[in-house]
């Protein structure tokens, strides 16, 4: 898999977490345990810092940066779907960040929210806790999300992770 160091940035990944040999972790990335980076993903910390936590599942297409003021992170047991693009933004704990979705610098999403398909939120936008956001640019709907929505998500990704671990083998 490309992992590359640039200069003194060089990545920390818990030997616990997956990374698929077709992403690309560039710089001062680090990721969390049992946490998973899937095809097609990069992460590149090149002028800050992106940090992913623990069980947190990035996948297939996600683009992943930060700026040197502006650090990117990622909390625990999230689930940031296909095709998103992250940039500079932090992402609390138990999130589930749609499919092909922009999330811009210094946006913050709350704790247990959600960020829609398609959705963009644009710089400096704050999602409170347990909320939804959807649209382009995204509207807020505050008291939709109940619990943790991506908490069989998480897990189920934590697992396959181990699979992918396990048996992923190259034919060609």
């Amino acid at each position: 898999m490309p992992i590359y160091a640039l200069g003194d940035l060089v990545p920390q990944i818990d030997p616990t977490a997956f990374v698929h040999p077709d992403a690309v972790i560039i710089g001062d990335v680090r990721i969390g345990p049992e946490s998973s980076v899937w095809p097609g993903a990069v992460l590149r910390a090149d002028y800050g810092t992106i940090t992913i936590g623990a069980q947190t599942s990035i996948q297939d297409g996600t683009v992943v940066h930060c700026t040197d003021e502006e650090p990117t992170i990622i909390g625990d047991r999230c689930t940031v779907g296909h095709n998103v693009h992250i940039e500079g933004a932090h992402i609390h704990d138990d999130c589930l960040i749609g499919s092909g979705s922009i999330v811009l610098n210094g946006s913050e999403i709350g704790p247990r929210s959600l960020v829609g398909a398609g959705a963009l939120v644009p710089m400096r936008k704050i999602v409170p806790p347990q909320a939804r956001a959807i649209g382009v640019p995204c509207v807020i709907t505050e008291g939709a999300v109940i619990g943790r929505p991506n908490e069989e998500g998480a897990g189920g990704y934590v697992a396959n992770a181990k699979r992918y671990a396990a048996d992923l083998r190259r034919l060609s």
